[in-house]
């Protein structure tokens, strides 16, 4: 139909479900057909907030490098040398950083074994443990700083980064 029309193609996964599989069925259902070139605009249709319908739209372009614009915050799955409360940092983190306008990558890391090496492909990070943490940028170890600072230290930052 995309090759037969003028017209812009609408595409979206509708009544997809509930934020947790809604989001799921749409990521891989659009996904799949974005990929393919097909559609000029989507919906994601979740049950819920209509706000985080838009969150998720803009997640799915921006993974599929349709859309550029916006932090891509990764972390890392918790694991036994986590020594923070990791998921409760990454969500701090995510929420935090959707004030600003910046095409960067942040990485939110576990520890400060593998953490430092894990971000080397996020311009910026914080890896904490045991009480401290850990300022990275580029793979390398910027500061050192108390565990309670890691979330202000990565605000500063973000507050003075060149565009």
């Amino acid at each position: 139909m995309a090759d037969e029309t003028l017209y812009p193609l609408h595409v979206g996964i509708t009544e997809a479900g509930s934020l947790y599989s809604g989001n799921i069925k749409s990521a891989v259902g659009l996904g799949i057909i974005l990929y393919r070139g097909i559609g000029d605009t989507i919906r994601v249709s979740l049950t819920g907030d209509p706000v985080e319908e838009i969150k998720s739209a803009k997640m799915i372009l921006r993974t599929l490098g349709l859309r550029e614009g916006g932090i891509d915050v990764v972390s890392c799955p918790t694991c036994g040398r986590t020594k923070i409360d990791l998921v409760s940092l990454a969500n701090q983190v995510e929420t935090m950083v959707q004030g600003y306008d910046l095409n960067i990558k942040v990485a939110v890391m576990g520890c400060a074994v593998n953490g430092p090496g894990e971000a080397k492909e996020a311009d910026i990070g914080i890896a904490g443990g045991n009480g401290d943490g850990l300022l990275i940028k580029k793979g390398q170890i910027v500061r050192k700083m108390r565990e309670e600072q890691l979330l202000d230290a990565l605000r500063q930052e973000l507050d003075q980064w060149k565009k």
